[in-house]
């Protein structure tokens, strides 16, 4: 009898046993490079956005780590509809300007512009063209503007930030997830945030060590990024 209580139990350890695996790390794993901008837009799923209203017409988002806010909005005669800054969009004189699909970006730590992509004189000085926001529209992509101060994100969210304010109340646009809204995309991915006109072969991404430019459907691509980003 005692012989065979000891089988049994040899057997049902044998097929615990079976059925269980260990997983070990390989050190050589090298994970995938992430895919360029223009990829990712294309080939990730789009996810659904109803809850990144941030008002009529506008979609906004922030990155997990709060560094980067996005607005999927328009824009009238050079003038942005943001759910997050003052601005005057509204205003009846712009009425006859075109509305433009846009989408603008803001960053908390940013890194500076290449001296190839200044795009403005600022006003013939050529002092106070910044980094830290970046502008797409259905045929261009620019990085940095000329500005005084701080902006909106770097007042909530940079080394000196309240963390509170509108851009605090937005919802998180998930690590891999896209979103569309006026023929232009975006994805939270590779610790930043590209967007673009995929027809069009005109993208950016952004992240805290650089930005990309993207035009030509891909072909040309400017700005300063750190290796491994």
């Amino acid at each position: 009898m005692r012989r065979t209580v000891w089988a049994i139990l040899a057997a049902m350890t044998m097929v615990l046993m079976a059925g269980c695996s260990f997983a070990t790390k390989d050190p050589d794993y090298v994970p995938p490079a992430p895919l360029p901008p223009l990829e990712q837009l294309q080939q990730v799923p789009l996810t659904e956005q109803t809850t990144l209203s941030a008002g009529e017409d506008v979609t906004a988002f922030v990155t997990a780590d709060k560094n980067i806010v996005c607005a999927m909005t328009s824009s009238r005669g050079g003038h942005l509809n943001l759910p997050y800054e003052a601005n005057s969009y509204s205003d009846a004189a712009n009425n006859k300007f075109a509305v433009v699909p846009v989408v603008h970006c803001e960053l908390a730590k940013y890194a500076a512009p290449d001296p190839a992509d200044i795009s403005d004189d600022c006003a013939g000085i050529g002092l106070g063209y910044l980094g830290g926001t970046i502008l797409l529209t259905p045929e261009k992509a620019s990085y940095g503007s000329c500005r005084s101060g701080v902006t909106q994100m770097e007042s909530e969210f940079g080394p000196k930030g309240s963390r509170e304010g509108p851009i605090s109340k937005l919802r998180e646009l998930p690590e891999g997830q896209n979103i569309e809204r006026n023929g232009l995309r975006c994805s939270a991915y590779n610790g930043g945030v590209a967007c673009g006109n995929i027809s069009g072969g005109v993208a950016f991404f952004v992240s805290r060590e650089g930005y990309q430019l993207i035009s030509d459907a891909g072909k040309t691509v400017t700005g300063t990024l750190k290796q491994g980003s």
